[in-house]
């Protein structure tokens, strides 16, 4: 069972579109995966549409005079050319029956979920990946990477697949990182994890997260890692490279 979820206003700003693509994608892949905050979600952007829809006529109804008098003088208008050069008014239902005779559109965005292969692997991701999965994987050891082009200065967003009995050497965050697990499972020092946990940490924790068949997350880094124990700190003067 899912243990852990977006922070509500994270579903809020979502609703709004308020967050950044990087963020986005984790709040859209977590809600694909987990029904609880998918209904929320759907509830959240249901009111920020009212919302916005009663703004909308909140405004017109300041403008309606004005607009009543514009419409009214510009129909009048029409109907007097019409006459004066007697063209005929155009047939509505004939136009529609014109339209819904086309054939239908062949490429309609499909919300059905994605295979992907990783070194042999197959796994399925939820649909908002569809973008960005034309890019290669960076192999390095049990540890595979695709790097997301979210075009967000410093924040690095990536699939991460890391193989069976593979572990991340312990380390801390000079930022924030945010997993979100996609399949397979993994552990740490706080717990263990299935899909559709979305886990954020920052410089307070420290973890080496390990994983026994496998598993496959999505992840943002707006900082490099700060490794912490043995050989892999020497790869802390050169983080801002590799994260």
């Amino acid at each position: 069972m899912i243990k852990h979820h977006p922070q509500p206003e994270l579903l809020v700003s979502h609703a709004n579109g308020d967050l950044p693509l990087s963020m986005a994608i984790a709040v859209s892949a977590h809600c694909a995966l987990c029904e609880t905050c998918r209904e929320q979600l759907a509830l959240l952007t249901e009111q920020a549409a009212n919302l916005a829809l009663n703004q909308d006529d909140a405004h017109a109804v300041k403008h309606t005079d004005k607009a009543t008098i514009h419409t009214a003088i510009h129909t009048a208008h029409i109907a007097e050319n019409t006459q004066a050069t007697n063209v005929p008014v155009m047939d509505i239902d004939a136009m529609l029956a014109q339209i819904m005779a086309q054939p239908a559109a062949t490429d309609v965005p499909s919300n059905a979920p994605l295979n992907i292969q990783v070194k042999q692997q197959h796994y399925t991701v939820p649909s908002v990946f569809r973008q960005h999965l034309a890019r290669p994987w960076q192999i390095l050891g049990k540890v595979s990477r695709m790097r997301f082009d979210v075009d967000e200065m410093n924040t690095r967003a990536s699939l991460l697949h890391i193989d069976a009995q593979g572990e991340i050497p312990q380390h801390t965050h000079k930022g924030y990182e945010l997993t979100l697990l996609l399949a397979g499972a993994f552990s740490d020092l706080n717990g263990d994890y299935v899909p559709g946990d979305f886990i954020v940490l920052d410089s307070q924790h420290h973890h080496s997260p390990k994983t026994v068949d496998g598993c496959l997350c999505y992840t943002v880094l707006d900082a490099p890692l700060h490794f912490t124990k043995g050989l892999s700190k020497l790869l802390n003067p050169i983080g801002e490279l590799i994260y």
